[in-house]
C-alpha cells in the first residue's frame, strides 16, 4: 500500500520539495490533545527542531500546543508563528548570552538549565534587567533508551544535564541567587524510542529523584520529562499516528505526581514526523554491473538523515504502478554516503517519475544544507497544493 498524493499538482512545483499533509497533521494534533487531555495537568510543548517551516508551526499553534525551543533562534520563529511567551521552554546545552537576553525580554516561561555555569550566567543576566528567570534543572538519569547512539541523550557519558549526585547543590546554589526561581526538574533520555520500558526506567528515575527532594521539603512546581515517542518509519501508512494513548497512560501509571504537580512533555518528531514527505523527480534511471540505480534530484543535502544515521525511510514511486524492480535510490552530490536507500523494491521507474521519501516530517526540511552551492527545498502543505 502506498501514500496518497495529489501527483498531478506537482507536476509545476520545481522538485525536490517537502510536501505536508496537513490533514494528517490536524488528526495528530486532535490525538495529542484528547490523549493528555485525560489527564490532569499533563502540557505539551512541540519541539521546534524537528521542523520549523511557518506553515507547520501555525497549524500546531492553533492546536494550543506550547513549543520547545534549543535556540534564540527557534524563540523568535515560536514569537512570529504567534506562540505566547508564557508557553516557551528554552533548553539547550550551550546558550549564549544573546540567546538568554532575548528570552529574558520575552519573558518566557521556563529556562532548562543544564550547568551551574550557565545558571550564574543566567541569574547575572537577570539582574541587569531587574527580572526573575524561572529555571528548571535538566537532570542526566543515566537512563539508557533503545534507540541510535546518536540520538540518546540521558546517559551519564552525554554531554547534555547536571549529573544526579549534584542535584542538592545545584539546587541549593540557585536558592542563594536572587534573580532566578527554581521551579521545575527536566528530563530527556533521547529520540525514536519506541519501548515504553525506556519510559518506565525514567519514571522510576524521576520518582527516585523526587523522594529525594521531598525528605528536604522540597516539592518542584513542574516536572518535564521531554519527549522522545518514535515513528514507525517501516509502515508509514498503517500507523500514521503513534501510540499516544499508551504513552501518555505510561506516564500516568508509572509516574508518581504530587497533587500540585504540573507535568510536561516536549514532543518533536511524533508530532510532525509522519505528515512529511520529500518529493524528488528520478532524472536517470542507470544500469550498473550487478544492480540499476535511480538517480533522483534530491540528495543529503534536502535530507540528511540516512547518510548521518543510516536511517530509513520508505520509498515509493508515485508515478507508476507498472510491477516492482530493484533500485538503489541515490542523489547527485558529489559523496559516495549520497544514498537514500539500497535495493529499494519500486514500481518500475522512468525518467521523470515522482518518489516519495516517506516520514520526513521531522529533521528533514529543518535540517537541509547549501552544499553544492544547492538552494534549500521549499515546504508546500496539502492545503497550499489542493
Amino acid at each position: 500500500m502506498k501514500g496518497i498524493f495529489p501527483v498531478e499538482r506537482f507536476q509545476n512545483v520545481e522538485t525536490p520539495f517537502y510536501y505536508y499533509n496537513a490533514d494528517l497533521l490536524r488528526e495528530t494534533l486532535n490525538v495529542i490533545r484528547t490523549e493528555a487531555g485525560k489527564y490532569n495537568k499533563f502540557c505539551v510543548h512541540y519541539a521546534i527542531k524537528a521542523n520549523a517551516n511557518p506553515k507547520i508551526l501555525g497549524i500546531i499553534r492553533e492546536s494550543g500546543l506550547g513549543v520547545d525551543c534549543v535556540s534564540g533562534w527557534e524563540i523568535e520563529a515560536a514569537i512570529q508563528a504567534g506562540f505566547p511567551a508564557s508557553k516557551i521552554v528554552f533548553a539547550g546545552v550551550g546558550k549564549t548570552d544573546k540567546e538568554i537576553n532575548l528570552a529574558l525580554d520575552h519573558d518566557i516561561f521556563c529556562f532548562n538549565v543544564e550547568s551551574v555555569p550557565e545558571l550564574e550566567v543566567i541569574n547575572q543576566l537577570a539582574a541587569g534587567k531587574n527580572k526573575i528567570a524561572r529555571v528548571a534543572f535538566r537532570i542526566n538519569p543515566d537512563v539508557g533508551a533503545h534507540t541510535h547512539a546518536n540520538i540518546t541523550t540521558g546517559l551519564a557519558e552525554n554531554k547534555f544535564g547536571i549529573s544526579m549526585q549534584d542535584m542538592d547543590k545545584v539546587i541549593d546554589r540557585a536558592l542563594e541567587m536572587n534573580h532566578v526561581k527554581f521551579v521545575g526538574l527536566h528530563f530527556h533520555i533521547g529520540s525514536q524510542i519506541l519501548d515504553m520500558g525506556d519510559f518506565i526506567a525514567l519514571c522510576n528515575r524521576v520518582n527516585e529523584l523526587q523522594e529525594k527532594l521531598y525528605a528536604r521539603q522540597i516539592i518542584v512546581e513542574h516536572i518535564n520529562v521531554g519527549g522522545g515517542l518514535g515513528i514507525d518509519y517501516a509502515h508509514p501508512n498503517r500507523q500514521s499516528i503513534p501510540d499516544f494513548a499508551e504513552y501518555f497512560a505510561t506516564y500516568h501509571k508509572h509516574l508518581k505526581l504530587r497533587p500540585q504537580q504540573t507535568l510536561h512533555f516536549e514532543l518533536g518528531r511524533s508530532v510532525v514526523g509522519q505528515c512529511g514527505s520529500l518529493i524528488t523527480r528520478v532524472i536517470y534511471v542507470k544500469q550498473g554491473t550487478n544492480k540499476q540505480f535511480a538517480i533522483v534530484d534530491a540528495g543529503m543535502t534536502d535530507l540528511i538523515r540516512p547518510a548521518l544515521y543510516q536511517a530509513y525511510h520508505k520509498i515509493e514511486n508515485i508515478s507508476s504502478e507498472e510491477p516492482v524492480e530493484t533500485y538503489d535510490v541515490v542523489g547527485p552530490i558529489c559523496e559516495s554516503s549520497d544514498v537514500f536507500g539500497k535495493a529499494i523494491d519500486l514500481n518500475r521507474t522512468h525518467r521523470g517519475d515522482f518518489l516519495a521519501i516517506r516520514s520526513a516530517g521531522a529533521y528533514g526540511e529543518i535540517m537541509a544544507s547549501g552544499y553544492n552551492c544547492r538552494p534549500l527545498p521549499k515546504g508546500y502543505t496539502s492545503d497550499e497544493l489542493r
